[in-house]
């Protein structure tokens, strides 16, 4: 690797996010760390927008250099990888493009890492009060630990192995040369190389106040497409590693498969079946409720009983899918939602 007196090494791929670039660029701008201690390297994965002008204006606006690189519409992970292959810093921390860091995001890492010499780390992300209610809603999905937190490292009570994810990880450089970069997988490419990064044996640490408020996607089509895909990822992983299945991935699809008997049994045994329909709506509810008061926002309350239930159906639908066509029918591997995937 280069050398050079950055700290860290700043990687954002982006695909036609010129809306949102802006908004992450600005937030790097306002860094309570030292602008010499890290750079930024923006890796455009084929954008046919206007994000290279979006750039030069937020440059121009803020007076922060910015390395900008383009390639071929190859996916994230080589996206990621070219940015690896450009930068100088002891440690490359990546974010997506549809991020927003906390002013104290990369300073907070810095006090974490000057006592410790670990090969990775990660933060969580969370939401900002200015965020739609559906972006709450889905973040409350995604933190809450009776669905993905206790596996995303949201809750104190983990029940997996805490994985480092891409829109809040870092690694230090001289692991990247022992491990290699990123892989090709379209979706889980971070999760794989955060595997490969523990498989070191070195220290990989979870920084609670290293965090970064994360928007994800807006709308409940686009969310069902994007957690199933991660169903069908985490299959694609097992049969790259069988370390990368723990029981807790598999739940969503047995939960799937419970509920879709319960809904057929309902039909012919209404007086035993239905009061459990009636059980699990009452969770839904307690879930809505406790979301108001999490984000003082009335309006999430309408939102999470679908977002719940889209999360676990999709993730677990897609987990079954590729689970029939890669482990029991052996056939090659499968990318689930891949035309219109991003509308």
């Amino acid at each position: 690797m280069n050398s050079s007196n950055y700290l860290f090494s700043v990687i954002i791929p982006t695909y036609n996010r010129a809306n949102e670039i802006e908004e992450l660029l600005k937030s790097l701008a306002l860094q309570t760390l030292s602008y010499d201690k890290f750079e930024i390297i923006i890796v455009d994965d084929g954008s046919t927008d206007n994000t290279k002008q979006v750039i030069k204006n937020i440059e121009s606006e803020t007076n922060r250099k910015v390395s900008f690189f383009k390639q071929d519409h190859n996916g994230p992970g080589e996206a990621r990888n070219l940015g690896m292959s450009k930068a100088k810093g002891k440690y490359f921390v990546f974010i997506d493009s549809d991020c927003i860091a906390d002013p104290n995001w990369l300073t907070v890492y810095k006090e974490v890492l000057k006592d410790k010499e670990v090969a990775g780390f990660g933060g969580p992300d969370r939401v900002l009060d200015s965020f739609l209610p559906v972006q709450k809603a889905i973040d409350y999905s995604m933190t809450s630990f009776i669905t993905t937190g206790g596996i995303r490292g949201h809750s104190k009570k983990k029940i997996s192995k805490y994985y480092p994810r891409s829109f809040n990880m870092g690694v230090r450089a001289t692991i990247v040369d022992e491990i290699g970069g990123m892989g090709d997988l379209r979706h889980g490419q971070d999760i794989e190389f955060s595997h490969r990064v523990l498989s070191t044996g070195e220290p990989v640490i979870k920084v609670d106040d290293a965090i970064v408020y994360h928007k994800r996607r807006i709308g409940i089509k686009k969310f069902f497409k994007q957690v199933f895909n991660w169903g069908v990822a985490r299959v694609n992983l097992y049969k790259i590693d069988k370390g990368m299945l723990e029981l807790v991935h598999v739940l969503p699809s047995l939960a799937t498969l419970v509920i879709t008997l319960v809904l057929i049994l309902s039909f012919f045994f209404p007086h035993i079946y239905l009061p459990l329909i009636g059980i699990g709506l009452m969770v839904l509810l307690s879930m809505a409720i406790h979301s108001i008061f999490k984000y003082k926002d009335f309006r999430v309350f309408f939102y999470v009983p679908i977002i719940v239930p889209i999360q676990v159906l999709g993730y677990g639908t897609g987990f079954l899918y590729a689970f029939m066509k890669r482990v029991i029918l052996k056939k090659e591997g499968s990318t689930g939602f891949v035309k219109n995937y991003y509308k």
